[in-house]
């Protein structure tokens, strides 16, 4: 942590992704295991419905799928690259106001870190659930995420 509060692994992600700072996402949380970032709200950002736009949501989840990823193997940076290979996000309720992503690691990180550093390219599910102030889950997604090992 910095002496704000704000996550290493958040400015990490924000550092080497553009996106995660155009859309000004806010992180509150950013560990090993899971991460939690907030898109605000800004007209902007609104849909025809007046609630962020189905695209800013899905980076939100995907970015704070990054987060957790960044937190749990940044320390090998300098051997793999991380890399999402597969996204499923399935929409369920409409979003209004600022919207908050919830993601987790659903393997052990001593267990991928382990298969690559056994000369694998480990695969391995980040959940992430996407929520309104109220509670509301409004969307869900998995990405799959690999640790490509460096040439």
């Amino acid at each position: 942590m910095t002496d704000s509060g704000t996550p290493a692994a958040g400015e990490l992600l924000a550092s080497l992704v553009p996106m995660v700072r155009t859309l000004g996402f806010e992180f509150l949380e950013a560990g090993p295991q899971r991460a939690v970032l907030r898109l605000p709200d800004r007209p902007e950002y609104h849909n025809h419905l007046g609630g962020p736009h189905a695209g800013a949501m899905f980076t939100l989840a995907e970015s704070a799928t990054g987060a957790v990823v960044l937190a749990a193997f940044g320390g090998l940076l300098d051997r793999m690259v991380p890399l999402p290979v597969h996204a499923e996000v399935a929409y369920r309720k409409v979003a209004k106001g600022e919207v908050t992503a919830t993601a987790e690691l659903e393997r052990p990180a001593a267990e991928i870190a382990a298969e690559l550093e056994a000369g694998g390219r480990p695969e391995f599910p980040v959940t992430v659930a996407v929520r309104r102030a109220d509670g509301a889950v409004t969307s869900e997604m998995t990405v799959r995420w690999t640790l490509r090992p460096n040439d």
